[in-house]
C-alpha cells in the first residue's frame, strides 16, 4: 500500500526536483484506477460539469454535486491526496462563505484540500482558509469559471502587462499560504519564470514542461470526451472508441439472436 502524501510531502517534492503527477477523477471506478496507476494526487475537478454531467461549462456545478463526486472518488482512492474544486459562487462572496463551503469538502467529501481560482483578488480568502486549517491549491492563468470575462478559452499572459499580473498573482498566493498553484494555458517561458520565483510547487496544464508537476483531465487522457481536444492534451488511450465498438457489437448480437448463447446460459 502506497503511503498517502501530505501537504509537506508535496511541497518537499519541489525542493528535491521530483515531478508531481495529478489527474482528475470523478467517481469510484476512476479513483480506483488513478490510485492503482500510482499517480501522486487527484483533482476532483469542476470540469465534471462538462465531462460527466453534460453542462456547457463549469459554471452550473453546485457544491452538493462536487461533494457527491468527491465522496465517490475518496471511496475509490483511499490512499491518495485528493483536492476538490470549489465551484463558481461557492467562495466569491467573501471569507465566511468560502470557509463554510471549503470545510464541507473536508468534513463531508473526504478531501484533503480545496482548489479555488483567482490570484491577488483571492489572496485574502486563501489566507483565511489556510488559517482555518484548510489546505488550498491556487489556480491562475486560464480560469474556466470566469472564461467569459477572459474572452474565451485562450492562452493567457502573452503580453507584458498580463504576464506581470500572473507573476504577481502567483507570488500573492504563495504569500497567502497556498501549498501549490495550478498554471493553466500560459506560455511555457512565463510558467518557467513563475516556477523559479515562487517557493511552492506549480502544477501545469497547458503551461509547458518547466512546471513542478502536471495535471490533465482523465476523460481527455483516455479518450472519453469527444467535444473538443485542447492542444495541450495528449491522448494515452482510446476508451471511448473501444466502448462504442463493444456496445455496437452487443446490440447486433441481441438483434440477431446470437446472444445469449449456450456459454452464457444456464442448464
Amino acid at each position: 500500500m502506497t503511503k498517502k502524501l501530505t501537504v509537506p510531502d508535496i511541497m518537499a517534492m519541489k525542493v528535491r526536483g521530483e515531478k508531481i503527477t495529478m489527474m482528475t477523477a470523478y467517481d469510484y471506478p476512476t479513483g480506483l484506477l488513478v490510485e492503482k496507476a500510482g499517480i501522486d494526487t487527484i483533482l476532483v475537478g469542476d470540469s465534471l460539469g462538462m465531462t460527466v454531467l453534460g453542462y456547457n461549462s463549469t459554471v452550473p456545478v453546485t457544491v452538493d454535486e462536487m461533494i457527491h463526486h468527491t465522496k465517490a472518488v475518496r471511496r475509490g482512492a483511499r490512499n491518495t491526496f485528493i483536492v476538490a474544486d470549489m465551484p463558481f459562487g461557492s467562495y466569491n462572496a467573501g471569507i465566511p462563505q468560502a470557509i463554510a463551503n471549503a470545510s464541507r469538502f473536508l468534513k463531508e467529501g473526504g478531501a484533503d484540500a480545496v482548489k479555488l481560482e483567482g490570484g491577488t483578488e483571492m489572496a485574502d480568502v486563501v489566507e483565511a482558509a489556510v488559517k482555518a486549517g484548510i489546505p488550498v491549491l491556487g489556480h491562475i492563468g486560464l480560469t474556466p469559471q470566469t472564461v467569459t470575462q477572459l474572452g474565451g478559452y485562450k492562452v493567457q499572459g502573452r503580453d507584458e502587462e498580463k504576464a506581470k499580473k500572473l507573476v504577481e498573482d502567483a507570488l500573492a498566493l504563495s504569500r497567502a499560504g497556498a501549498f501549490a498553484v495550478v498554471l493553466e494555458c500560459i506560455p511555457k517561458n512565463l510558467a518557467k519564470e513563475i516556477t523559479e520565483r515562487i517557493p511552492i510547487p506549480t502544477i501545469g496544464i497547458g503551461a509547458g514542461p518547466f512546471c513542478d508537476g502536471q495535471v490533465l483531465v482523465y476523460n481527455d487522457v483516455v479518450g472519453l470526451f469527444e467535444k473538443f481536444t485542447p492542444k495541450f492534451v495528449k491522448r494515452y488511450a482510446e476508451l471511448g472508441e473501444a466502448a462504442l465498438k463493444g456496445l455496437m457489437k452487443y446490440n447486433q448480437e441481441v438483434k440477431e439472436g446470437t446472444f445469449p448463447d449456450a456459454e452464457h446460459s444456464f442448464d
